[in-house]
């Protein structure tokens, strides 16, 4: 876009910006919610000033650009689940110990099946998932009998792995 109209937009915007400050008062509670439908209304000028044929006064047309902008977010939170400040409420969770021992053997785990191949790991994690061998080998592509060495064989190399 030229300079001229840029120049020309923000000369007509800081003329007029009080009219988006009223729309923004009356759609928002609180300074941040303000400013930022102001940010966003401004946005949604800056898109159609170019649009912009001046058969109407700027701040006629500036008025119902930030009006429907305005209206159209207002329905979009009106749709969204209002939230509650966590600290305002009382929360009653249970207290469970955290198993430091359990992450890192899990952690160990996972070191140990990166050192395995594409293959192996599909194998493994499917395992671990409890599907069937015929389930695993269907998704891999081998036999179930195949499948079933290749997991013994993996099971060998795991515990090599990690109890050395």
């Amino acid at each position: 876009m030229s300079e001229n109209l840029e120049q020309s937009f923000v000369t007509q915007l800081q003329e007029n910006q009080n009219i988006i400050h009223k729309i923004c008062r009356l759609y928002t509670a609180g300074e941040d919610a303000h400013k930022d439908l102001f940010q966003e209304i401004t946005i949604q000028l800056w898109k159609a000033y170019p649009k912009f044929r001046g058969d109407s006064k700027f701040s006629t047309w500036a008025y119902r650009v930030a009006l429907n902008t305005a209206i159209t977010l207002y329905r979009k939170t009106k749709r969204t689940v209002s939230t509650v400040a966590y600290e305002s409420h009382q929360h009653f969770v249970k207290d469970v110990d955290y198993n430091y021992e359990e992450e890192e053997q899990i952690k160990l785990m996972y070191k140990a099946v990166y050192l395995l191949n594409d293959i192996e790991k599909a194998l493994v994690f499917m395992y671990l998932e409890d599907k069937d061998y015929h389930e695993i080998a269907e998704t891999l592509g081998i036999s179930e009998v195949n499948a079933r060495v290749k997991m013994n064989r993996i099971k060998g190399k795991l515990k090599k792995i990690l109890n050395p």
